[in-house]
C-alpha cells in the first residue's frame, strides 16, 4: 500500500475569551511542532466573520509559518476566491511559494460562511460558478500566459505574473463538502482535492460517490483525477487511555458543538448537547462516527475504516480544535506522530520482523555465544570465575551471551 500522507487543517475553530494575538502565536508554534514530529501538511483557512474563525488571510499566517518551519507543505485551506480578483490572488500564491522555498499548495474554495458572503455583497449562487473561473484564469496565469478576460465581476487587460511560482507544478486543490461541485471541479482540472464533509458520519459513509462525482467529471472533460491527491479531513483527540481522552475532550467539544455549530453558526439539524460526556458519546462512540476521542489504536482503527469506506485515498487531514487545554492537544498530535502515523504507514513492520525472527530462531546463534565461551575458558581466572558469574552480570549483548551458569555447571561434572 502507498504510504499515507498525514496532515493539519485549522480553520481556525478557537473560542472567543482570548487575546487573538495570543492565538496566532499559539498557532503557529503548532505548526513548528508538526514540522518537527514529520507531519506532511498543514493548511489554514480564510475567514472574515463569526467570532471563533478569525485568520482572514491564509497567505499572511502561511507565510510566517513558513519562516519557523523546514520541511512541512504549507495549503492554503482555503482562499475564497469568489472574493478576490484572481491576478490578485496568484500573485500572493507566487509570493508564498518563493517565501516557503516551494512548500506552498493553493487550496481554493466558494466561501463557506453566509456571513462572509454578505459581508462582501456577493450573491451565493455565484459563488461555485465564480470560483470554476477563477482556477481557470490562475491555471492559465501559473503557466505563463498573458491573459485578457473580462467577467462580471473582474477585468483583466494584458495580464501577466512577473514571477512564476518556484515549482514547476504548484499543486491545486478544491474543497469539497457535502454538494458535488468541489468533486466535479477537482474532475474537471484534473486537479487535487481536500473532503471537509468527512468530518460527519453521513459525509464519511459517502466518500465512495463524491469520488464517483470526480471521475465522472474527469471523464467528461478528459481529464485524471488520483487518488493520491485526495486528502480525507477527521477530527480526533488521542490520550493513553480512553477515559483520559474523555475527560481531557468532552467540555471543550460541548462548548465547540453548542456555542460555536448550534448557536452561532446554527448548523440545521443539530442539538445542543447536555453535558461533556453526552458530547464524546454521541460524537465518537456512535455507530459509523467521524471522530476518534481515544487511544491511538483507536484512531488507527477509524483510520483503516476510512481507506476501506473510500476505496483508496492519499492524505488523512486531522482537524485542529481546542476541545482540550493547550498542552493536551499538543500531547495528542505527538501522540499520533509516534504511534498511529507508523503502523498506517507500515513503518514498524521491520522491526517486528526482525524480533521475530531472533525469538524464533535462536539456535542459529548459538555459536555467537560458544565463541564468547572459548574465549572465557583460554583463561584461567575467567574460567574459574563461571561458578560466581550470574545472569546479567557479564555487559555482553544478550543475543551473544552464553549461559554461565549452564557452562559452570558442566565444569564441575
Amino acid at each position: 500500500m502507498a504510504r499515507l500522507k498525514f496532515g493539519a487543517f485549522l480553520a481556525p475553530h478557537h473560542p472567543i475569551g482570548e487575546h487573538p494575538m495570543l492565538q496566532f502565536r499559539r498557532d503557529l508554534d503548532f505548526v513548528a511542532q508538526l514540522d518537527e514530529l514529520g507531519y506532511d501538511e498543514f493548511w489554514c483557512g480564510e475567514h472574515h466573520s463569526s467570532g471563533w474563525e478569525m485568520i482572514a488571510s491564509p497567505e499572511m499566517f502561511l507565510a510566517a509559518a513558513g519562516e519557523r518551519t523546514k520541511r512541512i507543505k504549507l495549503g492554503t485551506g482555503v482562499i475564497s476566491l469568489p472574493y478576490h480578483h484572481p491576478f490578485n490572488v496568484a500573485q500572493r500564491m507566487v509570493q508564498l511559494d518563493h517565501m516557503t522555498g516551494g512548500r506552498a499548495i493553493f487550496g481554493s474554495g466558494p466561501g463557506a460562511l453566509a456571513s462572509d458572503a454578505h459581508t462582501l455583497g456577493i450573491d451565493p449562487m455565484t459563488q461555485r460558478d465564480r470560483q470554476d473561473e477563477a482556477i481557470a484564469i490562475i491555471r492559465r496565469l501559473f503557466a505563463g500566459e498573458r491573459v485578457t478576460a473580462k467577467s462580471d465581476w473582474f477585468t483583466m487587460n494584458d495580464a501577466a505574473l512577473q514571477i512564476l511560482p518556484l515549482q514547476e507544478e504548484m499543486p491545486f486543490v478544491v474543497a469539497s463538502q457535502i454538494s458535488p461541485s468541489g468533486m466535479t471541479l477537482a474532475g474537471k482540472y484534473g486537479i487535487g482535492i481536500i473532503s471537509l464533509g468527512s468530518m460527519t458520519t453521513q459525509g464519511l459513509m459517502s466518500l465512495a460517490q463524491q469520488w464517483q462525482f470526480a471521475e465522472d467529471a474527469a471523464k467528461k472533460h478528459g481529464t485524471t483525477v488520483s487518488r493520491k491527491d485526495w486528502r480525507v479531513l477527521l477530527s480526533w483527540h488521542i490520550a493513553e487511555t480512553r477515559e483520559q481522552a474523555r475527560r481531557e475532550a468532552g467540555a471543550g467539544l460541548m462548548r465547540w458543538h453548542n456555542e460555536y455549530n448550534v448557536g452561532t453558526l446554527m448548523r440545521p439539524g443539530l442539538t445542543a448537547f447536555s453535558s461533556p460526556d453526552e458530547a464524546v458519546d454521541k460524537t465518537a462512540f456512535v455507530e459509523g462516527a467521524a471522530s476518534t476521542i481515544g487511544t491511538p489504536d483507536d484512531l488507527v482503527k477509524t483510520i483503516k475504516n476510512v481507506i476501506q469506506v473510500s476505496g483508496g485515498l492519499g492524505a488523512i487531514i486531522g482537524f485542529a480544535h481546542d476541545w482540550a487545554n493547550p498542552q493536551d492537544t499538543r500531547r495528542s498530535w505527538d501522540m499520533v506522530a509516534r504511534y498511529v502515523v507508523p503502523e498506517i504507514n507500515g513503518y514498524i513492520d521491520g522491526l517486528r520482523r526482525s524480533q521475530k525472527f531472533v525469538i524464533e530462531n535462536r539456535a542459529i546463534f548459538d555459536r555467537a555465544g560458544q565463541a564468547v565461551m572459548a574465549k572465557i575458558m583460554e583463561n584461567d581466572k575467567a574460567a574459574a570465575a563461571l561458578a560466581h558469574t550470574g545472569p546479567g552480570r557479564v555487559a555482553i549483548p544478550a543475543v551473544n551471551a552464553p549461559d554461565l551458569q549452564k557452562e559452570a555447571a558442566k565444569r564441575k561434572a
